[in-house]
């Protein structure tokens, strides 16, 4: 026996066999992308100058607060969503010069224009710069946000990617629930706590007499009897005493009287000492849970309530309040999301495509076993046994590295097929011509796979390469195709050059060969 098949072939077993173990059952080893076991695929536009204008009122409130914590007179802090900027008045001129100092704190977001000459104003245009800063955190931040919902949804081999400058592509292969799932991934979920204003019924401010610094939210009540939907008007403070920016926790848990779920809330440290002061402040007052600007209940505060705890009650059902715990663990989305694109593939579809798509495989994997059998007799035989275990070692691959296995990436595996017989073409073609020319079957072979080498490294590579950059810049199936031509290269490199070589070997190595049948 030739002394290099001492390695080489423990080598190819230890390769074969791993990779049929690893691949080994398909079903339970590889997971199916979207297009072939169902699923849905979404193309969400983040709103991004929401983020702006919520970023413009958060100053104006930020200002405004610090300025009365200091005691001077504030008129109003007013911000202009329109012309991204915002005016501060005070009461007395005289109150300009130590105010200054308050608002230099927030000059990172805000670019100085100078005093408004109303004699006692100042006036601050948010810069372009920050501007696009505040665009690019919303959706990188949105994009984070519904990759922690869909992780604690329970979604296998999600594909979540940002898609230009304001799209999110969500791709959710198996789901069953689509309603469920596009509920839970594009609410806003702004938790907020908010007084109710007790100073006028909230019919009076609805016909007319709104007080300052109020509005109108409704809560929402479904019927269990019959379904039917009503809106109950509270008049809040437009202030909000808290946000869910603080939440360290929430959870569903069952009231021990009638056994109905809500979600138990938990702040951390800062949150905590908020919600103590404000409750502390309001006892006997009433305090909305607001979700979206959706009211979702209003206790009286009893008691001052330490420990950072609270609770979101309302009429929900153990799926609703688990949904909910979700959203307010993953945080709030920075800025609304709109649905472009929805589309749902049936798993029937999914089925079909994969029979099709495993059926194209086999079939064109025979024409390619006859012909090369029919063409290069008996030396055909080696090229197909290498190509059947290019395509064990490609399904290994796969399921090593959690690859999701596509449509396009059946493509792939398609074209992986033909390339790895066309290198195997390639040195036969080298052997036959050295044989042409008079050489020993030995020698023939070994410049055969000598000149045909540097061709077939050339040609791989190079496709190699545009595989990669498709990985790099593609999406979904893009990235599926990419994935498997660049595994399928490497395997029919490795099967038609080394696999190829060492069955040549061992047979050469058996027994004298005058003629070879090829």
């Amino acid at each position: 026996m030739h002394t290099d098949l001492k390695w080489k072939i423990p080598l190819i077993l230890f390769a074969i066999l791993g990779s049929a173990y690893l691949a080994y059952p398909l079903k339970d080893k590889i997971a199916l992308g979207l297009d072939l076991q169902g699923g849905m695929h979404l193309v969400l536009e983040v709103q991004t100058e929401k983020a702006v204008e919520t970023t413009l009122e958060r100053i104006a409130d930020d200002i405004k607060r610090e300025i009365e914590e200091e005691d001077y007179e504030v008129d109003r802090v007013r911000a202009d969503v329109e012309n991204k900027t915002v005016t501060v008045l005070m009461v007395d001129a005289i109150d300009l010069k130590p105010v200054e100092e308050i608002m230099n704190n927030h000059t990172a977001y805000l670019q100085n224009e100078g005093m408004v000459r109303e004699g006692r104003g100042y006036l601050f245009r948010l810069s372009k710069e920050e501007e696009t800063k505040i665009e690019q955190n919303a959706v990188s931040q949105g994009l984070e946000t519904i990759r922690n919902r869909v992780d604690q949804f329970g979604v296998s081999e999600p594909t979540i990617l940002a898609q230009g400058e304001r799209r999110i592509l969500v791709q959710l292969p198996g789901i069953k629930d689509a309603d469920r799932a596009i509920k839970l991934i594009g609410k806003t979920a702004q938790l907020e706590f908010k007084l109710i204003n007790e100073s006028v019924s909230p019919q009076t401010a609805i016909n007319g007499a709104m007080p300052e610094g109020s509005e109108i939210l409704y809560k929402r009540e479904k019927s269990i009897e019959t379904g039917e939907v009503t809106k109950t008007p509270f008049l809040v403070k437009k202030r909000t005493a808290l946000t869910g920016e603080t939440l360290s926790g929430a959870e569903v848990r069952y009231d021990s009287d009638f056994n109905e779920p809500y979600v138990a809330i938990t702040f951390d440290s800062i949150g905590a000492m908020i919600f103590q002061e404000v409750t502390r402040a309001n006892v006997k007052k009433r305090l909305a849970i607001v979700l979206d600007d959706n009211i979702y209940s209003a206790p009286v505060i009893q008691e001052e309530i330490g420990g950072g705890r609270a609770q979101i009650t309302g009429q929900f059902t153990t799926e609703e309040a688990r949904d909910l715990a979700i959203i307010l663990r993953a945080g709030a989305l920075p800025a609304p999301v709109v649905i472009l694109e929805n589309r749902t593939v049936g798993p029937s579809l999914g089925k079909d495509s994969i029979e099709q798509g495993v059926r194209s495989i086999f079939l064109g994997a025979i024409l390619v076993i006859v012909f090369i059998a029919i063409y290069y007799k008996l030396s055909g035989l080696i090229a197909v046994i290498a190509l059947m275990l290019n395509l064990v070692l490609i399904l290994g691959a796969l399921a090593y590295f959690g690859a999701a296995l596509t449509l396009p990436g059946i493509a792939g595996m398609l074209l992986t097929v033909g390339m790895a017989i066309d290198a195997n073409v390639l040195i036969f073609e080298r052997i036959r011509e050295e044989v042409r020319v008079g050489k020993t079957v030995r020698a023939a072979i070994d410049a055969g796979f000598a000149k045909a080498l540097s061709t077939i490294v050339d040609a791989n590579i190079t496709t190699f390469i545009a595989a990669v950059v498709l990985f790099q810049f593609g999406t979904g199936p893009i990235k599926g195709f990419a994935i498997t031509l660049c595994i399928g290269i490497a395997a029919s490199m490795f099967t038609a050059v080394f696999v190829s070589r060492v069955i040549f070997d061992i047979f050469m190595s058996r027994k004298k060969v005058a003629n070879l049948s090829i």
